[in-house]
């Protein structure tokens, strides 16, 4: 099926470049993601769009590891109270979850070896201890977290194609240590990932 496959900087498109399908840098952060997303597939033929590139990984994942969205969560839009975060849902407004068909998802994680269960999106990194076991708290099952996926999402979704969200891990969820990185590892992972993936 003609798929698109958007990351966020050249270091993961150049990771990317051999893939077989069309690479669309969109930019970092939801709303580029989603804008750039948007307008490649109002020009048509394009059946998937793959939210692609290194992230964070949670525990018992480790640098180097495949992550592989169930479900592609916009885990920070919402609002803070006196009882602490309020998802957007919940307030009223929009949507905030987006679902990978079980068989797609299912078959890109046994395809590149990766971890399956729901890939946050965040506007903010989560840089503490504290921050990563909140996410945890919230979704128990996730596996990575990174910037575009619900960005890209919202754009799959207006457009009424299928979306998934493929991530390599560079380091873990937590307490924000650039030195413990492993950015060259992750997209080595990439490379490998999607060229088990033979789009």
């Amino acid at each position: 099926m003609p798929t698109l496959v958007v990351c966020a900087v050249e270091a993961e498109a150049s990771a990317l470049s051999g893939c077989g399908c069309e690479v669309l840098l969109g930019g970092v952060g939801p709303v580029a993601a989603a804008a750039a997303t948007s307008a490649r597939l109002a020009r048509g033929g394009v059946d998937l769009v793959i939210s692609a590139g290194i992230g964070g990984g949670f525990a018992p994942l480790a640098p180097g590891d495949v992550a592989v969205a169930s479900t592609i969560v916009f885990a920070d839009l919402g609002a803070e109270t006196a009882d602490g975060f309020v998802p957007l849902p919940s307030l009223g407004f929009g949507q905030v979850s987006w679902s990978v068909p079980a068989a797609l998802a299912v078959s890109l994680a046994d395809r590149t070896g990766g971890h399956l269960g729901t890939i946050l999106t965040v506007a903010t990194v989560t840089g503490s201890a504290a921050g990563a076991d909140a996410m945890l708290g919230r979704f128990p099952d996730a596996v990575g977290e990174a910037m575009e996926g619900a960005g890209v999402a919202a754009a799959a979704s207006l457009h009424g194609v299928a979306v998934a969200e493929v991530r390599a891990i560079s380091n873990l969820v937590g307490p924000r240590d650039r030195d413990a990185w492993q950015v060259p590892l992750a997209l080595s992972s990439l490379r490998r990932a999607f060229a088990e993936l033979s789009l």
